[in-house]
């Protein structure tokens, strides 16, 4: 860890990763996205992995949800975006796929929060836009963000990067985000890793990181 200006920078992915000032985010590990997934049994077991070495550790864990609003207050970007993703020409043939009492919106049942953890519904992207997650990581004083779940390309690379904008420092599970298109997910990472925002690791690496803060 360096330290200046009465500050300490992390140097590595371990320096980063203080348990206190850590946390877990699940990213919208809903069934109705997670069955879209070629490879959704590895990436549920990875996440889960990651999931049980945060409990065990007691970091704090969140877990996001996409939700849909109903067609009559979606406006013109959720009406947008919901044609180009079901791909249908007329607003009249969208289908709100996530309506919070619908199946699809729930999450898979091999990880269900426990009392001690947080659920955050959206409609955007970014799992920080629109919803109480910055405020509530800030309050816990937490500067560091792990992140797994679906889908790579399409929510995990913003939520990335809108981390970073807000000072936080993402560390992205690799081997624990699933991607809905793989040559766009891939694209994603290529491009995180570019920019140089983010520690990437393995969810072997980071549950033997986490232990091992655990018996210091």
């Amino acid at each position: 860890m360096e330290k200046a200006f009465g500050l300490e920078v992390p140097e590595n992915l371990e320096d980063a990763c203080e348990l206190n000032r850590t946390a877990l985010i699940v990213y919208d590990m809903q069934i109705g996205i997670f069955s879209q997934l070629n490879d959704g049994s590895n990436i549920k077991t990875q996440v889960i992995k990651v999931l049980q070495a945060a409990r065990e550790v007691g970091l704090r864990v969140f877990f996001m949800r996409h939700m849909s609003l109903p067609k009559e207050l979606s406006g013109v970007f959720q009406l947008k975006t919901a044609k180009a993703w079901q791909r249908v020409t007329s607003v009249d043939d969208v289908k709100p796929w996530f309506l919070p009492d619908s199946p699809g919106f729930q999450l898979i049942p091999e990880i269900t929060p426990l009392p001690s953890e947080g659920i955050f519904n959206k409609i955007t992207m970014s799992a920080f836009e629109g919803t109480p997650l910055d405020i509530a990581l800030r309050d816990c004083g937490i500067h560091t963000v792990i992140i797994v779940g679906v889908a790579t390309e399409i929510g995990i690379e913003p939520t990335i990067r809108h981390a970073a904008d807000l000072g936080y420092i993402p560390v992205m599970v690799t081997d624990a985000c699933g991607a809905g298109n793989e040559e766009a997910g891939q694209r994603a990472v290529a491009s995180l890793k570019f920019m140089g925002d983010a520690f990437f690791t393995t969810v072997e690496e980071i549950s033997l990181i986490l232990r091992k803060k655990a018996k210091i």
